[in-house]
């Protein structure tokens, strides 16, 4: 038996979903656990099944600095009198090697803290432990100073990882035979997303007590793209569990033309129907945050700066399947690798050119795209194969 701390998320604005505990239906495509266990069998270590590597990781800092100078001069070069500024094309030069779809992933950096919030006795532990593991997300996604912009998700496109948890002592190899990601271990926290169109809030369910906490997210601003092009988060955002009547306002301060700070968010958590919080946290979402307590209490809340970011495993790009994200943007990671901006810039436009026409001919043929692990379920896009749909099946 193993310990499942049974914590879900299920966004779609590019349909998504997280599960800790990975027993339940395998995905809609060739199943690949046989190999893989065969492969672990005949002493075959994890490295060579995963790749924990990020196309970030080799980025120069100093190159993209750079490379700032070339975008200003493709982006004055498009602009008119009076033209619509959105109408403005981003050079390829400027994309980030990695898929939309990729950097979600980013948010569970620290798988630790998210399956955290189902070991929590009380409602309101777990709704602050929530809020912990929201404002320890967002650093994760910026690796320099300077913007740069993934690739826009492909329709149908999919992303799938896996992270081993720091500090656990339980020796479980056994791989799952399913679920939605069943080439990983049953204490591997699992991630799941797909390309699909809509775009509502996020939901992270708590199944050991039957709660989901409904999350807003801030809002992306490019900054100076005229000298060195940075991203600030700005908004108002939200975390509510009906269940618990547990709440939190949070809100990502934009930094003032004149002083003030970087990256500021201010939080308030509330207890049922009380208008004063019990908790105050205020700091910058990429470094220190501190909470205050109405008990009086003071003390560090997250210091990003002391945080592991877990590195997620990725299966080995020869073992992905066509519309998975490195396989399906691969020659265009290549090129943009060795700076071989004509090539990525002509594989970039093969891929849209290809999307465009299988739209068309769906639309000749009156064709309705078919998701492959969501449906949509009234305004809302719902996985097919839920944790808890799952953990019933394995009770039977």
């Amino acid at each position: 038996m193993f310990k499942s701390r049974t914590c879900s998320v299920v966004s779609s604005g590019s349909a998504s979903v997280l599960t800790h505990s990975s027993s339940g239906n395998s995905l809609k495509r060739p199943d690949t656990t046989e190999s893989l266990n065969s492969s672990i069998s005949n002493g075959t270590s994890d490295a060579d099944l995963f790749d924990s590597h990020d196309d970030r990781d080799d980025d120069g800092e100093a190159g993209s600095v750079e490379e700032h100078k070339s975008v200003i001069m493709h982006l004055l070069s498009q602009v008119r009198l009076g033209m619509d500024l959105t109408k403005v094309v981003l050079p390829t030069f400027i994309l980030e090697r990695r898929s939309l779809l990729e950097m979600y992933a980013d948010f569970f950096a620290h798988p630790d803290l998210f399956v955290s919030i189902s070991d929590q006795k009380d409602p309101r532990d777990r709704m602050v432990q929530v809020v912990k593991w929201y404002l320890s997300a967002f650093h994760a996604g910026r690796k320099g100073s300077v913007a740069k912009k993934p690739y826009n998700s492909i329709l149908g496109e999919i992303f799938q990882c896996h992270w081993t948890l720091p500090n656990d002592t339980e020796e479980n190899t056994e791989l799952v035979s399913e679920g939605p990601v069943p080439w990983v271990s049953k204490n591997s926290v699992t991630f799941v997303a797909e390309q699909v169109s809509h775009h509502p809030p996020s939901c992270v369910s708590c199944l050991d007590y039957d709660e989901h906490y409904i999350l807003t997210f801030p809002n992306g601003y490019g900054r100076s793209i005229l000298t060195v092009p940075w991203v600030e988060l700005g908004g108002e955002c939200s975390i509510n569990c009906s269940k618990t009547g547990y709440s939190a306002n949070i809100v990502f301060h934009t930094k003032p033309f004149y002083g003030g700070k970087k990256h500021r968010i201010t939080a308030e958590i509330f207890s049922p129907n009380d208008k004063k919080s019990f908790c105050s946290i205020e700091g910058e979402w990429n470094g220190v945050m501190y909470a205050k307590y109405a008990t009086g209490e003071n003390t560090i809340f997250v210091d990003t700066k002391k945080l592991p970011i877990i590195k997620k495993k990725v299966r080995k790009l020869e073992d992905q399947n066509e519309y998975e994200s490195r396989s399906l943007w691969k020659d265009v990671t290549f090129n943009l690798k060795i700076r071989d901006i004509d090539a990525a810039t002509e594989a970039k436009h093969r891929l849209e050119e290809r999307q465009r026409a299988e739209a068309r001919e769906r639309k000749e043929k009156e064709i309705q795209w078919e998701t492959r692990l969501f449906h949509e379920d009234g305004e809302c896009w719902v996985y097919d194969e839920p944790l808890l749909k799952r953990l019933g099946a394995a009770k039977h």
